[in-house]
């Protein structure tokens, strides 16, 4: 029997970022706010992490609340509706459900349905992850229109009195529509995972184990400075295979926006990439702490809101977190 030759689907050529939203928790947490239960100081918070304030949001909303005010303003920069979504990504490791997908429940909140729908659960690497798959989805012609979301409520997994991670925590949400485009927007994602330092940024017991003891909350912790080096030591390689990936250097690079861990590591960074004085760097994590899968997107939009960049411009971006994994890509800014 001769059996059938399948129809694969083939898309544009090109993709590119069409447009951007972007929306912080509306409280602003001091250090001396989160100082007492860490006896610790606004001084050594400002020189150890190089934040002044983070943003949190109040108890009666959620990460997907954060997530919609988000994906709708991207979806109106973009000059489109949510009808004219094909695909909703949304990349989150504070939404409650294990199922149904947050995405899904997003999608039908924005008028996107019947669009396809699912999370990815790549922490501070999410978004990158997430525009890594967009690009595939629109290229392929599986997809003409995504919309990717980094959206974190951390506030909901902080415990006060830990020294590791929770004073550093901010929450809020970035989104994009990633579309077709007549020249290249989106270079080459390169990225990765080490399962092997799982226990460096990981929650203190799983939800099995929470329930089958006492109902303790889960909360974060991390090791700092094996994350420290691995960051420091191990991305900026990953960085620079970004951007040979995309066949440009350091020097043809306007704006260098890493995840917001902490300041100090996005310093190393630049050391080690050599970036030169005029790139522009995102450093908004000084004002809104580390928001995790959203930290890449509202640095963007800050630096586009603020004027420090412009349309057009180049940016690297790069993400890493729990797993341990990570993600890079050379983008032009919507």
């Amino acid at each position: 029997m001769t059996r059938p030759t399948l129809t694969q689907a083939s898309g544009p050529a090109f993709s590119r970022i069409l447009g951007l939203g972007a929306v912080r928790g509306e409280h602003t947490v001091t250090n001396d706010d989160v100082a007492g239960p860490i006896d610790s100081s606004d001084e050594w918070i400002r020189q150890r992490t190089g934040i002044v304030t983070r943003r949190r949001a109040s108890e009666g909303s959620d990460v997907l609340d954060l997530a919609e005010v988000a994906a709708r303003a991207a979806i109106e920069d973009a000059g489109l509706t949510g009808a004219d979504i094909d695909a909703v990504i949304l990349s989150t490791v504070t939404y409650f459900h294990q199922t149904p997908a947050g995405a899904a429940v997003l999608a039908d909140r924005l008028g996107a349905t019947p669009a396809a729908a699912f999370d990815i659960s790549a922490a501070c690497a999410g978004y990158a992850y997430g525009v890594g798959q967009a690009d595939a989805l629109v290229r392929s012609g599986n997809a003409r229109h995504v919309l990717v979301i980094g959206a974190e409520k951390m506030s909901d997994f902080i415990d006060p009195s830990d020294r590791s991670i929770s004073f550093l925590l901010g929450d809020g949400a970035g989104a994009v529509v990633i579309g077709p485009s007549d020249t290249p927007g989106i270079g080459p994602t390169v990225w990765g995972s080490d399962g092997s330092m799982a226990h460096t940024i990981r929650q203190t017991q799983s939800w099995k184990e929470a329930f089958a003891q006492d109902g303790t909350w889960p909360t974060l912790r991390q090791e700092g400075q094996s994350v420290f080096k691995w960051a420091v030591w191990q991305m900026a390689p990953v960085a620079e295979k970004a951007m040979a990936a995309a066949g440009v250097s350091a020097h043809d690079i306007d704006a260098f926006i890493p995840h917001q861990a902490n300041m100090r590591i996005i310093d190393q960074m630049i050391k080690q990439l050599k970036l030169p004085e005029t790139v522009v760097v995102g450093r908004d994590i000084a004002d809104t702490g580390n928001t995790s899968a959203a930290s890449i997107p509202l640095a963007t939009e800050r630096l586009l809101r603020e004027g420090q960049v412009e349309s057009g411009a180049l940016a690297l971006q790069i993400g890493f977190g729990a797993g341990l994994v990570y993600a890079a890509q050379v983008v032009v800014l919507p």
